[in-house]
């Protein structure tokens, strides 16, 4: 299911931004912008890719054009990442110089896979990181994330390796960060790549709301013009 869905959303190509942002020297630390601010609340979207370097925004970027064209501005952010500079604790840095650059409060900060995990960070470190929080198939739970060896280990690649996770949980970890944006989660039951049991901790830990998404993988709901795509969208909106 998940394979399917990620050959659908890599087949799609990428949507050129109206405009683009620099929010830092690096050249990960750039924003891409889609519609306009006054058509609507400015929704920022971090991407997935367990934090690694070879998983950009460009798979976003569809699924970023797509809202713009329903007349919702929005902001892709791009991160450093590991193997190009990022890890912990640049990689969270990076997203809240993002979001001091970009001013104003956004109505929506989301975030997928491992975004979701950033967008979670952000809603516990930022006094208001956005009106709402809306992640799908997020690392809500880096602890569990890591005793599972989810994508090979990526949770300690990202905290620096294995003798830096026990210590780094306390910041970067979902699980020990209360929220102070509310918070709403989207999990595909047939999701193979991030498994659903990560969102229903965090839920119960923090009383977010968590929707199922039934018969839905890892992929489809950033995929324009599928039903799941549009269950998110109206999440968004």
């Amino acid at each position: 299911m998940s394979q399917d869905e990620y050959k659908a959303l890599q087949a799609l190509p990428p949507a050129t931004p109206e405009r683009q942002e620099r929010y830092g020297p690096h050249p990960s630390q750039v924003i891409d912008l889609y519609g306009e601010a006054a058509g609507g609340g400015l929704v920022v979207l971090l991407h997935g890719g367990f934090w690694r370097e070879q998983w950009d925004r460009s798979h976003l970027s569809p699924f970023a054009a797509a809202l713009a064209g329903q007349g919702v501005p929005v902001a892709l952010v791009e991160y450093r990442r590991v193997g190009g500079d990022g890890g912990w604790p640049a990689t969270a840095e990076d997203v809240d110089a993002a979001l001091d650059h970009l001013g104003a409060v956004p109505s929506v900060l989301f975030g997928h896979s491992a975004g979701g995990q950033l967008a979670l960070w952000a809603a516990a470190k930022r006094e208001r990181a956005a009106g709402r929080v809306v992640v799908l198939a997020p690392i809500a739970d880096l602890e569990r994330a890591h005793a599972m060896r989810l994508s090979g280990g990526a949770v300690a690649g990202f905290l620096g390796g294995e003798d830096k996770v026990a210590s780094s949980l306390w910041e970067a970890d979902p699980m020990r960060l209360l929220p102070r944006t509310p918070v709403e989660i989207l999990h595909g039951t047939a999701d193979q790549e991030v498994p659903i049991e990560l969102s229903r901790r965090y839920a119960n830990n923090w009383g977010a709301r968590l929707h199922l998404m039934p018969g839905v993988g890892h992929y489809a709901p950033l995929t324009p013009r599928t039903p799941s795509f549009d269950t998110l969208s109206r999440s968004l909106r």
